[in-house]
């Protein structure tokens, strides 16, 4: 073998490791992979035993009382009925009203936030002077406390002397005094305009954060392709806020799936039942009428429906994201 062949070979033969050191390697990456994943489980389970605590147990409390009667006709004591509670509930007309209410509510009240949210959280996204104190202000409806707005958003729509009946008696829109509280269907849009006031601010605040993570330099691109503005954001802007969008409304669905204190401060389910939701029916059949076993029911019956609704969302929403960004 001439003398440039064999060095070749020998620097080729050199430069590659054997097998068995390959092998090594691998064990080694593969040891370090298992210690950095045992590592994790360690770090996250108190967490995880925090969460079972705070959120299984009392959904297994509340399935395993919902097997049981337990009222005053029984002097409070639990006697087991199976599942009479859940035979109960499907014959139960105020129950399936209350949901009726409940997912009105929370459809309307999400979709309208989260359209005003998109908005605001553009506006707030521009450049112009005061923008830090805008977004200031802008966020104190959502830090105020939810029973104190309730209180106040009472008062707007007062037949009486709300602010909402003086506005338009003085604009010439009405002759005398709306009873917004009083008719079940006003009284539905004025809990849903008190809740959209609230929590639109916090969807702003979730939308403005992923509107800072997009690089001007993608609209900039965009625009020197001719692109208009309205494409700019259907084209990059809502393709890549969609996992924002997905939180907001992920949040804003299970909050207002389980609405209480509004509702309860400015109507309390009224009139006639026509803004009772599953949250205040739960809570009258089991702290007014001491009805324990039948309230578990209920719990369960709305964890489960709540469970279902986010699973069907997430799928929903995962395959207009994947559709999104298949189009671009």
């Amino acid at each position: 073998m001439p003398v440039p062949q064999r060095l070749d070979f020998l620097v080729g033969w050199a430069s590659s490791p054997p097998k068995n050191q390959l092998k090594m390697k691998n064990m080694k990456s593969d040891t370090m992979r298992q210690r950095e994943q045992r590592t994790g489980w360690i770090l996250v389970t108190p967490a995880l035993i925090i969460l079972l605590l705070v959120f299984a147990y009392p959904i297994l409390r509340a399935f395993w009382l919902s097997l049981f009667t337990q009222n005053l006709a029984t002097e409070l004591k639990l006697v087991f009925s199976g599942f009479a509670n859940y035979s109960r509930m499907l014959g139960d007309g105020r129950f399936w009203q209350t949901l009726s209410n409940t997912t009105i509510f929370t459809i309307v009240s999400v979709v309208v936030e989260l359209i005003l949210g998109m908005g605001i959280a553009l506006v707030l996204n521009q450049s112009f002077p005061g923008r830090g104190i805008v977004r200031t202000i802008s966020l104190l409806p959502w830090a105020l406390p939810t029973a104190l707005m309730g209180v106040a958003w009472a008062w707007v729509f007062n037949d009486q002397y709300g602010v909402v009946n003086d506005i338009l008696m003085r604009l010439g829109l009405i002759e005398k005094s709306i009873s917004w509280l009083g008719d079940p269907t006003l009284a539905m849009m004025a809990v849903i305009t008190a809740d959209v006031w609230k929590t639109t601010p916090f969807v702003s605040l979730l939308l403005l954060a992923g509107l800072q993570s997009i690089s001007a330099d993608l609209y900039e691109a965009h625009a020197i392709d001719g692109a208009s503005q309205w494409q700019s954001f259907r084209q990059i802007t809502l393709p890549l806020l969609m996992p924002q969008i997905v939180i907001a409304l992920l949040f804003r669905f299970a909050q207002s799936f389980g609405i209480f204190d509004l509702i309860q401060v400015m109507t309390g389910g009224g009139p006639a039942g026509a803004t009772e939701t599953v949250s205040i029916y739960i809570y009258s059949t089991v702290m007014r009428y001491l009805d324990f076993g039948y309230g578990a029911a209920l719990v369960v019956c709305t964890f489960l429906l709540l469970v279902a609704a986010v699973a069907i969302a997430v799928y929903l929403l995962s395959r207009a994201r994947v559709n999104a960004a298949g189009g671009n």
